[in-house]
């Protein structure tokens, strides 16, 4: 039970434990970096589930890939997803965070659009 102590003037619960409250849980709740058991036994059913179907799925896909390749390398891309980890983004910096392409200039030829330059074919 909630202590009394744990109401502000207009009687509002504003939370935590106040004196005598018996918890019996762990203060420092869930170590970081373990996984939750459910979500374990799941993910170890699905990795039984896939390596029993290797020969399976090589069998769908190619399948899948006669009607829509597009469909099929698509099929691989989201599976890959399981397999390989994304790559978070990185960006470069140089010393103290300056920008390492502010002098970078890129000359792909003419403008299009400068009538003066145009060539005409």
């Amino acid at each position: 039970m909630s202590n009394p102590n744990n109401y502000d003037e207009a009687g509002n619960f504003i939370g935590g434990f106040g004196k005598g409250d018996n918890w019996k849980g762990n203060a420092s709740g869930r170590p970081k970096g373990s996984k939750n058991k459910s979500t374990e036994a799941i993910r170890k059913a699905y990795q039984r589930l896939t390596e029993d179907n290797l020969d399976n799925m090589s069998t769908w896909l190619a399948q899948v890939a006669q009607d829509s390749p597009e469909k099929a390398l698509d099929m691989m891309i989201k599976l890959s997803e399981y397999v390989i980890p994304k790559l978070a983004r990185t960006e470069l910096t140089g010393q103290d965070g300056e920008d390492l392409f502010k002098n970078v200039k890129f000359d792909f030829g003419p403008d299009v659009n400068d009538k003066d330059e145009r060539v005409e074919e």
